[in-house]
């Protein structure tokens, strides 16, 4: 096995989860970059659970980073251990093996093969399943902000297409409240019929952002904006009336949408229906011209002209910090399923791709 797929399976091992600590994971990179100067960003996430994420440089300053985060989604639909990495056919399968622990161990040993007189820098975080906490935590990094970086590779998988621009989410959610008792009696209310109302309005803002093609942006496929909406009702049996119904939204839009009037269209319809609404946005959608020199210098190495993406990536945040290109090994169509995994091959060339990058980054400072 060789020093890559090696690293990528073990980390592929470490439950990190976003729900859980990554504290073990991050000291099982941290143990891969002697030489490097790391500063350690540690924090509670809303639930009080302690996450790390790094920051870790060698060399003289400038040029660019790679950046790749540690968590991973829920293990949800996996009928077989998650967190064995299996290699059958000279594919890595696992929870978290295409998004993106095996595209992390390529930046890594990347970094690491940089040669000494050349900067090198990794910014490693977590939580960007969930809040991108991590990300923005870096984005206040001292060391980081020390380093003057031109630009920053977040090595999602995009099969090494450099992607230019992605949308950036705003993340709702709505309860609604009632009381519960034995659903035959007169004594308990069902928060669903509370929180009905304001679906419908929620379903007509569906409608129309996907049927308005005012509401488009034709830059990207699928060229409407995701408003993609998830319930709970929090276990409740169905004798039983439902005292919490949680309705959560993600609304995923480029930076050519105007989200604001969407969220005030959101926000009235909540006062309506007398739920309570919670909203946290990440940073503005990023998205930089096809002739800007990190897109030109990505699209030159890679071979593959840019693109733009419907999903999001730490780069909602982290371009506070410099500008960000998307471009990682794999493909996001097993990402965040029970099928998830990635290819060899692909690991093994992003590697030297990403090594070029870091050298030919820091002789365009």
């Amino acid at each position: 096995m060789t020093p890559l797929l090696r690293l990528a399976a073990d980390l592929v091992a470490i439950d990190s989860r976003s729900s859980v600590s990554n504290l073990a994971i991050a000291e099982r990179i941290e143990a891969e970059l002697a030489g490097f100067e790391i500063e350690r960003l540690d924090y509670a996430d809303a639930q009080g659970v302690a996450k790390r994420a790094l920051v870790a440089h060698r060399g003289p300053p400038g040029g660019l980073a790679l950046s790749g985060h540690m968590d991973t989604v829920p293990e949800t639909g996996w009928t077989e251990d998650p967190w064995a990495p299996r290699l059958e056919g000279g594919i890595l399968h696992g929870l978290g093996s295409v998004d993106m622990k095996g595209a992390v161990a390529a930046c890594i040993l990347a970094a690491k093969s940089v040669p000494e007189g050349a900067p090198a820098t990794l910014l490693i975080t977590t939580d960007e399943e969930t809040t991108k906490a991590g990300a923005r935590a870096m984005a206040g990094s001292a060391l980081a902000r020390s380093l003057g970086l031109r630009g920053i590779i977040v090595a999602e998988p995009t099969g090494l297409v450099p992607v230019r621009g992605h949308r950036s989410s705003v993340n709702i959610i709505a309860r609604a409240h009632g009381v519960q008792a034995h659903s035959s009696g007169a004594a308990g209310r069902n928060a669903n019929w509370a929180l009905i109302p304001f679906l419908m309005e929620m379903r007509a803002i569906h409608l129309r952002l996907r049927e308005d093609p005012a509401l488009h942006d034709a830059a990207y496929d699928p060229p409407f904006t995701d408003f993609n909406l998830v319930l709970d009702n929090h276990g409740a049996a169905v004798n039983v009336t439902v005292p919490l119904a949680t309705c959560r939204i993600k609304f995923r839009a480029s930076r050519s949408l105007d989200r604001e009037p969407i969220l005030a269209e959101i926000r009235a319809a909540a006062a309506r229906a007398g739920v309570e609404l919670d909203m946290a946005a990440e940073g503005q959608a990023p998205e930089l011209a096809e002739d800007h020199p990190l897109v030109r210098q990505a699209a030159s190495l890679s071979g593959q002209a840019p693109r733009t993406a419907a999903f999001g990536t730490d780069a909602s945040e982290l371009q506070a910090l410099a500008p960000c290109v998307v471009l990682g090994p794999g493909s996001i169509e097993t990402a965040h399923t029970p099928r998830e995994c990635v290819e060899v091959r692909a690991l093994e060339a992003a590697m030297p791709l990403f090594a070029r990058l870091l050298v030919e980054g820091s002789r365009e400072a």
